[in-house]
């Protein structure tokens, strides 16, 4: 009788420790999960045709091809579509963690970046999730507004990365499934130089705008919406004249080929506009206008524009706007349309 009680505890000690070993070493919770670790690319422009990353001047642009990839985020906002129609959020650290899954091979998980200032989501309970920015007003592009008619202008839109999973396996409970997620940029930045060859001593501030970029991005493909916009942006004066680091969507209509996609014409059919406003040091603006079409050509996804020979005129007639770099508009000012050859 003592010997059949010893082999009851026996059993029953047997029992709990395996039980606390599956906990331990097995279950990590009672549910099927994937481990999610995040990898980063950090590009600023995608290359079709200018190959800027193998031929970088650091001496002529004053810093290196590096120094252009955007920054790490502060978290990412996860969001998890269910079989029956169910949507949840998470936020995950830039490490990655665990998530919980429900067993099924219908589930999907979109990635991004929600620390941002500017951009807009919509529609993330739908296929067709996608990313716009803020509108911003400027009564003085009229010379941009009359060749993109119709259309919003905006500020330019934050760095955003997103990462979507279609469909991951039947995992079962207590297993963990890895989840590698590779996070890639959904907004570029094109370096816009405006170069002056005399007068450019006058500039105190400038401002400039580039009419023709798309007005949203798709979050699950990376394509970019039909709808294009004129983004607003405000510039820094150099030693050679103007210069400005403007993020952008890209070109409108593009399905880029980073994202598995066919993109072979890259030949635009749209009209892309290229302004600046300049104030000098008296108070007075001067504005300039360019068609930078040419340039868009293989450069859809970031790139450099660039335009030269800028004159600011001794004694030229320029209107008195009373500049004051706090308020929303200058005023009054000279428009010169393509007053010199753009590159």
């Amino acid at each position: 009788m003592k010997q059949y009680g010893y082999s009851i505890i026996t059993a029953v000690v047997a029992t709990v420790l395996l039980l606390t070993s599956c906990q331990k070493d097995l279950c990590y919770n009672h549910y099927a999960a994937a481990d999610v670790s995040f990898s980063w690319e950090k590009e600023w422009e995608r290359n079709y045709g200018m190959s800027y990353a193998s031929n970088w001047d650091a001496a002529y642009y004053g810093y290196s091809y590096d120094d252009l990839r955007p920054a790490m985020p502060e978290w990412v906002a996860l969001v998890k579509y269910s079989a029956d129609g169910e949507l949840s959020e998470k936020v995950l650290s830039l490490q990655g963690g665990e998530l919980a899954l429900d067993g099924s091979s219908d589930q999907s998980f979109l990635f991004y970046n929600g620390d941002t200032e500017y951009i807009v989501f919509s529609d993330l309970e739908k296929p067709y999730a996608s990313a716009t920015t803020t509108s911003r007003t400027r009564a003085s592009i009229s010379y941009i507004k009359e060749r993109h008619p119709d259309v919003r202008s905006m500020n330019p839109p934050d760095v955003l990365y997103a990462s979507f999973i279609d469909k991951v396996p039947n995992v079962r409970i207590h297993e963990l499934y890895p989840m590698p997620v590779k996070m890639q940029p959904l907004v570029y930045t094109y370096l816009v130089r405006y170069e002056f060859e005399h007068g450019k001593e006058q500039i105190t501030y400038a401002r400039g705008a580039i009419g023709g970029l798309a007005e949203a991005v798709y979050l699950r493909d990376g394509k970019t919406s039909d709808k294009s916009a004129i983004i607003l942006y405000d510039c820094t004066v150099t030693p050679y004249g103007c210069e400005a680091q403007v993020r952008s969507f890209g070109v409108p209509g593009f399905p880029d080929e980073y994202y598995g996609r066919s993109a072979d014409n890259l030949t635009p059919e749209r009209l892309y506009t290229l302004n600046l406003e300049v104030a000098l040091e008296d108070g007075k603006t001067l504005e300039f206008n360019f068609d930078i079409t040419d340039q868009m050509a293989k450069q859809p996804r970031g790139g450099v524009i660039k335009v030269t020979g800028l004159r600011i005129e001794d004694g030229q007639d320029i209107s008195n706007s009373g500049f004051d770099v706090d308020v929303k508009d200058w005023g009054n000012r000279v428009e010169i349309d393509l007053p010199v050859s753009s590159e």
